[in-house]
């Protein structure tokens, strides 16, 4: 039996929901605000058309809109760890070799190789690693020693590795330190080669609070989630320069994700404890400025959305939802993004 979910679109809040019941949370999806009267996304209440392949907790997504598929990575005891869908929503296969407790994803895609980047954050014998694979799970590439905590000391030895992000030119931005004793910034060149590297524990320029999602923008501006600080920072791609940093829209909670709209007007940020996805207007390049909030997704309690990815094709945001244990599609609306929005 195929088993579809249904969209609810409340002004507030259903009290009727019980806070915890995850059957419920994985059935509906709700919007409950907006900053505008405008909603610029809806959610593609079809993605995917079996929803029962998400068994575990679902962690992360990653859209490698080269090829049109969606990989999300779960956690769980005997179940495939890395599920694969294509971005109309039917299931094609699924991995799970040296896959131990993934936290972040990306897929890197050129039209000479497809290659999926997990972030292991597992304390067995594959955890504390940062791993390439082929489209079909096969292993390529690992980074840091596997199954061993970093101390700081080493750059390429990991303590909770959060989130990479590999650009055009397959340079990698690493952000290391779910809580683990590491809270660096590295970024490597396409041979692992460490170009730059911000690496300390605080509060000021350049010091971070559990990073815990990086990518970088069509002007060249490596942006940081930095979670426990509760903001996101911004350096320049190729000196690693702190350029500035947003603090004013995360007075409740830091941001837990971070992504750019394919036009490069948006920022995307997900807040996992406040269920919640912002849409925030991109700073003009030469400056940072404060952080506006557009628009809101406001999700239902417990949903708890931890990363996210934009499919650079369509501008679809999947959310990776730790709480209802699904990944969901958010979709342009008709009209408002005509760069990428599609009849």
């Amino acid at each position: 039996m195929i088993h579809r979910r249904f969209s609810v679109f409340f002004l507030s809040p259903d009290p009727t929901t019980p806070p915890n019941n995850l059957q419920v949370l994985r059935k509906f999806a709700f919007q409950v605000s907006w900053t505008t009267k405008e909603i610029l996304y809806r959610l593609d209440v079809e993605w995917p058309n079996r929803p029962e392949y998400f068994t575990g907790t679902t962690f992360c997504v990653a859209i490698d809109s080269l090829s049109g598929l969606v990989y999300v990575a779960q956690r769980g005891d005997n179940i495939p760890k890395v599920l694969v869908f294509t971005e109309d929503g039917y299931f094609l296969r699924s991995w799970n070799y040296t896959v131990d407790t993934p936290h972040g994803i990306f897929a890197a895609s050129t039209l000479h190789e497809q290659s999926v980047w997990i972030t292991d954050v597992g304390s067995g014998s594959y955890g504390h690693t940062i791993k390439k694979y082929n489209s079909f799970g096969d292993l390529v590439q690992v980074l840091g020693t596997p199954g061993k905590k970093g101390t700081g000391l080493t750059p390429l030895q990991f303590d909770n590795p959060a989130e990479l992000y590999v650009d055009d030119t397959g340079d990698i931005y690493i952000v290391d330190g779910d809580g683990g004793l590491n809270n660096r910034l590295i970024k490597l060149s396409q041979d692992f080669m460490i170009l730059w590297l911000h690496g300390e524990r605080g509060t000021g320029p350049a010091k971070f609070n559990i990073p815990h999602s990086v990518t970088v923008d069509s002007a060249g501006r490596v942006w940081v989630a930095d979670r426990g600080n509760k903001r996101i920072q911004v350096f320049d791609k190729d000196t690693g320069e702190w350029l500035g940093a947003w603090n004013n829209c995360f007075t409740e909670e830091g941001p837990s994700s971070v992504r750019f709209t394919p036009d490069g007007k948006y920022v995307i940020v997900a807040q996992l404890n406040l269920s919640r996805v912002l849409l925030v207007a991109a700073p003009p390049v030469g400056s940072i400025g404060n952080c506006s909030v557009i628009n809101t997704i406001q999700l239902a309690d417990q949903v708890l959305p931890h990363l996210l990815d934009v499919s650079g094709k369509t501008g679809a945001i999947y959310v990776a939802e730790i709480g209802a244990k699904q990944v969901q599609k958010y979709v342009p609306v008709e009209g408002y993004f005509p760069s990428f929005t599609h009849s």
